[in-house]
């Protein structure tokens, strides 16, 4: 793992948009990501509709907008760690539930080929990071004013305190707002259901 100020380093380039900082993330995590979504897709025939490599790219899609807009506040490695395989595990639990409620017969689903983890290259492919830059500027198309103001400060690596005593709030206050910010866009987007 990467030491705590190279790791803070990547986070911050990750912010700003450094698409060498995004691609040495999805390196070092994605592995992880595609592991945890194997443990929990324990169900043979939703793994017949769904695998670990759709669930990767729903999730660094998910974290890649909302760390460029500023809302986690990671420091050290295991925090994005662990924050990677709770998205995991939500990603694949909606699925599933979506998947039950649709009441869809994924007993006749039958896998054809090869599976994608055995195919897959590591790593974002070009699509896939234009397709983060697309989701980005979607996102950020739909925020207001004062919340592009303050996903602006974040990524010029500004924290919570300073934005706030510039704007006469509190730091948890402004968290919260831009929390809910992304919460709405990303619901709009249908983020979740990716």
């Amino acid at each position: 793992m990467l030491e705590e100020s190279a790791f803070r380093d990547l986070v911050r380039r990750v912010r700003a948009r450094d698409e060498r900082a995004a691609a040495e993330l999805v390196e070092r995590y994605e592995p992880a990501i595609r592991r945890a979504a194997r443990v929990q897709l324990t169900d043979a025939r939703l793994r017949r509709i769904l695998d670990s490599t759709d669930i990767s790219q729903s999730v660094l899609a998910s974290f890649f907008a909302r760390a460029a807009l500023g809302q986690y506040e990671l420091d050290k490695p295991q925090q994005l760690l662990r924050l990677l395989v709770a998205m995991t595990q939500k990603k694949v639990a909606f699925q599933a539930r979506m998947q039950h409620a649709a009441r869809r017969d994924i007993r006749r689903t039958e896998a054809c080929g090869p599976s994608a983890d055995q195919i897959a290259a590591r790593g974002a492919s070009p699509s896939q990071q234009v397709a983060w830059r697309e989701l980005l500027e979607k996102f950020r198309e739909r925020l207001t004013e004062d919340e592009r103001w303050l996903v602006d400060q974040r990524a010029l690596n500004r924290d919570w305190n300073q934005i706030a005593v510039e704007l006469g709030a509190s730091p948890k206050a402004l968290r919260k707002r831009l929390a809910r910010a992304l919460d709405r866009v990303a619901h709009q987007l249908r983020l979740d259901e990716l």
